[in-house]
């Protein structure tokens, strides 16, 4: 049996990693997929990969960009019942890094963009409907470097929660998954060179109780869990899936 047959589901940020296994999971499960994604060369390429999908360019830190995303699913399904927020900014710098273009560019993209983009689906958004955001363990971890990324993580796994509590009664759920380390094109994206990116990825793999990165498919099925109504009664909650990372 599919698990998410007949569900409108909107994945954003969804051109790679763990927003493209999660697409590609959630087509398996036999949802009718909607995906967004900034760049219009990757967003094309990860539609033609989906298949069957409805493609949105949008930037996930524009607050009109978000009402638009939910005016086009308005009017093309009608109704939404599953959103995994997914697109995010992961910037990594030190204190003494940071400049306030930098800061409110990541707020914008984290926070500001999952707020507004969830009341601008409020109106569609079905009984009962499942929110999923894209947490992280960096906000249970006093990492240098993180200090930004970290809050913005941390500010949405208490928006699951508030979200939860002023939506219930809408029976709407919302609820976060936080990866650890997993294998996607993020650590690329982060500014080191390659001896430095090959030495990095070292020391988390030593850190790693069960001595491997994630894949993001292994996220990707945790998703689908809270996705699907095996999952009715879990309410803002928080699944870590971090190989142990801070449990061990």
């Amino acid at each position: 049996m599919l698990r998410l047959a007949n569900k409108i589901a909107l994945v954003t940020g969804a051109t790679s990693g763990i927003g493209l296994a999660t697409a590609h999971r959630f087509v398996e499960e036999g949802a009718k997929v909607v995906i967004t994604g900034t760049d219009a060369g990757r967003l094309e390429a990860a539609s033609k990969e989906l298949g069957d999908v409805l493609a949105i360019r949008a930037d996930a830190g524009d607050v009109a960009d978000q009402r638009r995303i939910a005016d086009t699913i308005r009017d093309t399904f009608g109704r939404l019942d599953v959103l995994f927020v997914n697109a995010g900014v992961a910037d990594f710098r030190p204190l003494d890094g940071w400049d306030e273009a930098g800061f409110d560019r990541s707020m914008a993209v984290n926070v500001k963009g999952p707020l507004f983009l969830v009341q601008a689906l409020l109106p569609i958004l079905s009984n009962p409907a499942s929110i999923i955001l894209n947490g992280s363990v960096n906000a249970h971890l006093g990492k240098p470097g993180s200090i930004v990324y970290a809050a913005t993580k941390a500010a949405l796994i208490s928006l699951a929660r508030t979200l939860s509590g002023e939506l219930i009664g809408r029976g709407i759920r919302a609820n976060v998954v936080s990866p650890g380390p997993v294998t996607t094109p993020l650590y690329g994206k982060l500014g080191f060179g390659d001896s430095d990116l090959a030495g990095f990825k070292d020391y988390l793999i030593g850190v790693l109780p069960i001595g491997r990165f994630g894949e993001a498919k292994e996220i990707a099925d945790a998703i689908v869990y809270f996705a699907s109504d095996e999952s009715r009664f879990t309410v803002g909650s928080e699944l870590v899936v971090d190989g142990g990372m801070i449990n061990i």
